[in-house]
């Protein structure tokens, strides 16, 4: 049994600097990764994602370049090219993280799948052939979360993809069949569709991205429709089956019934987190009925001594969350921080194209939590910047506090929406008023300086 100060279980967005920073504090310590160092980030999730999806935008401007006057030829999408110039920047971040922990004094790096086998002890299943068994007075899980696959008629028995699969897929898919409307079934719908797939998009909810208000999500829905991605809502998937045709679901709105036929199929219906092997009942370590590890707004667990961050805790499933987790368990530990997660700030984009920003609380949610509110709409096509760059589709809206002008929350659709969106955040940390943004001076023409345009919509 080897001891040590501190175990990190997971090399994500999380735990690999808490691990970095705790070993710099002179801290004996150990971080176990029994996949790729970098976590879900670098190696599946935005790093890959965001690489392709800026593939697909090229090819969107190409294909539409006569809009700006400029005429082509036609041209090919090569996709082994695609994903072997993904494959290069996530081997790089992959190589970054890497050679950052191996060059750390005092952190031992552990290539295995780790179980509790007691009160804070660990056995590991060690890649290379035998176990390890570990014990530290302190331990940090941060093992994150892997796709749900709903437990639709038929779905395990075809050769379905996730979003970790399908990037590797070095053939363009013809007919993509995608389960879910959420942020990553969006994003790799319009990725897909870029590149020549003919996408069919399925959602039980009433709308895209459900979280988002009505009209949000309708501008969303209006942008990938016009790309030409066929999309059913309030629609539910009850059979998955394989015939000569291809993949089929049988899809039922209400009554409505009717049958989908494609080449491939996509299940993005939600994430789930990886502690079923963590065996976390062996250290009295509490978890939720869908096995979210429970925290108290510190990120300790039920067992003192053991934090949770980052995924696999629940919560906003981000990576800047994650390692903002980080942050509060070393201030807390190290510098008497006092932090925690309560109101913080959860700021997040979804990368279609147009960007989706959005920061602070929904009209919704703003109006279901009893605020007195004004909104401020404006249509990117009133957006000196985007009508100059043929970049009209989307909104601006903002939620503002009628009595204080405070503002309490923002969804920015265009191009660079998240960039707008984190000026509207750094405006409401700060306690800037939308009166005040509206009367600032930005510079000229950018999308930002349509804030001032924005907040003027208050006096009409």
């Amino acid at each position: 049994m080897e001891k040590f100060d501190a175990i990190v279980i997971g090399s994500g967005q999380g735990g690999t600097p808490l691990a970095k920073k705790l070993a710099k504090k002179g801290w004996k310590t150990a971080i176990i990764e029994q996949r790729y160092l970098g976590g879900t980030c670098i190696n599946d999730g935005c790093t890959p994602t965001k690489a392709m999806i800026a593939c697909a935008k090229v090819a969107n401007t190409v294909a539409n370049s006569k809009s700006w006057g400029i005429l082509t030829k036609g041209y090919t999408v090569d996709l082994p090219a695609i994903v072997a110039r993904k494959d290069d920047i996530v081997l790089q971040f992959r190589n970054g993280t890497t050679n950052g922990l191996e060059k750390t004094k005092g952190l031992t790096i552990i290539h295995g799948s780790a179980a509790f086998s007691g009160n804070k002890t660990l056995t590991v299943a060690l890649h290379g052939g035998g176990e390890s068994s570990l014990t530290a007075k302190h331990i940090f899980i941060n093992t994150g979360a892997k796709p749900y696959i709903p437990d639709i008629p038929g779905l395990r028995d075809v050769p379905y993809l996730t979003s970790t699969t399908l990037l590797d897929e070095v053939v363009i898919p013809s007919e993509l069949i995608i389960l879910g409307g959420g942020y990553i079934a969006l994003e790799m719908g319009q990725l897909y569709q870029r590149l020549g797939s003919n996408v069919t998009i399925v959602e039980p909810s009433p709308q895209l991205v459900s979280k988002e208000d009505p009209d949000v999500a309708a501008v969303i829905r209006n942008f990938l429709e016009d790309e030409g991605i066929r999309i059913f809502t309030a629609t539910s998937a009850e059979k998955v089956s394989t015939t000569s045709k291809g993949i089929t679901v049988n899809i039922a709105n209400g009554s409505s019934k009717k049958t989908l036929t494609g080449s491939h199929i996509l299940v993005a219906t939600g994430r789930t987190p990886q502690t079923a092997a963590l065996h976390l009942d062996k250290t009295n370590v509490t978890t939720d009925g869908k096995g979210y590890i429970q925290v108290n707004d510190t990120l300790e667990t039920s067992n003192p001594g053991i934090y949770a961050l980052g995924d696999v805790k629940g919560g906003p499933a981000f990576t800047h969350i994650s390692y903002n987790d980080h942050l509060i368990i070393y201030k807390n530990l190290f510098e008497a921080g006092a932090l925690s997660v309560k109101n913080r700030q959860v700021p997040y984009c979804m990368f279609t194209d147009p960007q989706l920003g959005r920061i602070g609380l929904s009209e919704s949610q703003a109006r279901k939590q009893g605020y007195p509110v004004k909104i401020a709409s404006l249509a990117m096509d009133k957006v000196a910047r985007a009508i100059e760059t043929g970049q009209t589709q989307g909104i601006m809206k903002a939620v503002v506090h009628e009595h204080t002008g405070q503002i309490l929350g923002a969804a920015i659709i265009g191009t660079e929406g998240g960039e707008i969106m984190s000026v509207l955040q750094m405006a409401m940390l700060g306690g800037i008023t939308a009166t005040q943004i509206r009367n600032m001076v930005f510079a000229h023409p950018l999308y930002a300086e349509s804030l001032n345009n924005l907040f003027m919509m208050l006096e009409k």
